[in-house]
């Protein structure tokens, strides 16, 4: 089951993603982490950690599980 993240700006970078998602513990594993483990973004391998992720996208982190981009107006619509 994907996860929600919610976003209150109008996108997040994946690095933030997995910082907040507490997969890192800060954002400067992020390049490591991205080199060491497979990414898909909306399905396609993606190892940029300044990715911009908006509300509607999916993201699937090996061995971490799914997760999905979404606006936090939409949560309370």
């Amino acid at each position: 089951m994907k996860q929600p993240v919610d976003i209150r700006t109008s996108y997040i970078t994946l690095g933030q993603l997995l910082k907040e998602t507490a997969i890192i513990g800060s954002g400067g594993q992020a390049k490591w982490f991205l080199k060491e483990t497979t990414v898909l973004v909306n399905g396609e391998p993606d190892d940029r950690r300044g990715r911009k992720l908006y509300p509607g996208d999916t993201i699937e982190v090996a061995d971490n599980g799914s997760f999905f981009i979404r606006s936090e107006q939409e949560t309370t619509d």
